[in-house]
């Protein structure tokens, strides 16, 4: 073990938090430790790629959200058609039968994604390599490739592939309006939800939100989520505080703040009859989450915790020991992975190694 926690810091791994400490990370060189590089990544510009600052709604280039059942609704007859009846009124024409609504269904069938569904995805935003695997090569390729990843974790439940995509980028520059982050454009958004809906796939946006209101940026990307392929997957460990900086410290969040974006999308899901909704919430370290005992389930969301954190397959489960002690009623769960970091002095898990956790991991990130 010793030989492990040496090899993490060395590394500048962020599992060290594991036990609850908040740490402050100034003192390793930027290139040295991955969370400077992922905000020195961000605030280098991702170009074209995001926008900095305070972003526009997302209605101009957001799809329109289909009618209930993915297809436009059937045109009524006209004010006046059709023949009068008794009383005088207008009564439809005797070929005109009502149709049926088919309720909005998970891309791969069904309202609800448990227990009937393992969520299998990769992470990332295109042109970021350092942001994870779905941000590097063609995306279509990348779409396949976790479409494949998601099989090899069936387990004796159906397979849905995620895309999980950045949305809110945090920065360590704080920006025009001082809130240490970037938004992704919706032409991007827009992008990956095509190749989500073409793939049966679900779409996540993912936010790191500086030091932005979280429900704020929830609430910015609401033009997607009215869509019954797209949830939320938030990204704590970026969330700071006045004075904070993403890259020097660990964010934080509470389990109140995380019912207030359950009880948001449990308000979506209900106004637009959607599916089962994902909120996924990635930790770190036991510091990053607090009082998770007022976490309340809401109507229409899966809540899920995903167990964060780089190392080797030793580390990661005591770092996952530790995230899902005395987990919460109605609380699923999920693991994330490092494609690079994981494997850097040691390996990647392998799938069955992360099936044998327990609880079984319901979703599985690839970062």
């Amino acid at each position: 073990m010793a030989d492990e926690v040496s090899v993490r810091e060395e590394a500048g791994i962020r599992g060290a938090g594991v036990a609850g400490r908040r740490p402050a990370m100034p003192s390793p060189p930027p290139d040295a430790s991955r969370r400077h590089l992922l905000a020195a990544t961000a605030a280098a510009g991702l170009g074209l790629l995001t926008a900095c600052g305070p972003s526009s709604s997302r209605a101009d280039s957001a799809p329109k959200a289909s009618p209930p059942g993915g297809s436009p609704a059937s045109a009524s007859p006209s004010v006046g058609s059709g023949t009068p009846g008794p009383s005088g009124s207008a009564a439809a024409p005797p070929s005109a039968r009502p149709t049926k609504r088919r309720r909005p269904e998970l891309p791969r069938g069904g309202r609800e994604l448990f227990p009937r569904y393992r969520l299998v995805g990769f992470c990332g935003l295109p042109g970021a390599a350092a942001l994870g695997r779905l941000g590097t090569g063609d995306p279509e390729q990348r779409a396949a490739q976790a479409e494949k990843v998601a099989h090899s974790y069936a387990a004796g439940r159906e397979p849905l592939p995620v895309l999980e995509l950045l949305a809110t980028v945090a920065n360590a520059t704080a920006g025009p309006d001082g809130a240490y982050r970037s938004r992704t454009p919706a032409a991007t958004i827009g992008r990956f939800h095509r190749l989500a809906r073409n793939r049966r796939a679900l779409l996540l946006l993912n936010i790191q939100p500086g030091r932005a209101s979280v429900l704020g940026e929830v609430k910015a990307l609401r033009d997607w989520l009215v869509h019954p392929d797209v949830g939320i997957a938030l990204d704590p460990e970026w969330e700071m505080g006045s004075g904070e900086v993403p890259g020097d410290t660990y964010g934080h969040t509470d389990g109140h703040e995380l019912t207030k974006v359950a009880r948001y999308l449990s308000g979506l899901v209900r106004e637009h009859d959607l599916p089962e909704k994902p909120l996924v919430f990635h930790q770190v370290a036991t510091s990053v989450v607090g009082d998770q005992s007022a976490l309340r389930p809401q109507p229409g969301v899966a809540l899920i915790k995903s167990a964060d954190g780089i190392g080797s397959p030793g580390l990661k489960r005591g770092t996952w020991q530790q995230l899902v002690k005395d987990l919460p009623d109605g609380l699923h769960t999920g693991f994330k992975l490092f494609y690079e970091e994981d494997a850097k002095g040691s390996r990647l898990m392998t799938p069955k190694e992360v099936l044998a956790l327990r609880p079984r991991p319901e979703y599985v990130m690839y970062e």
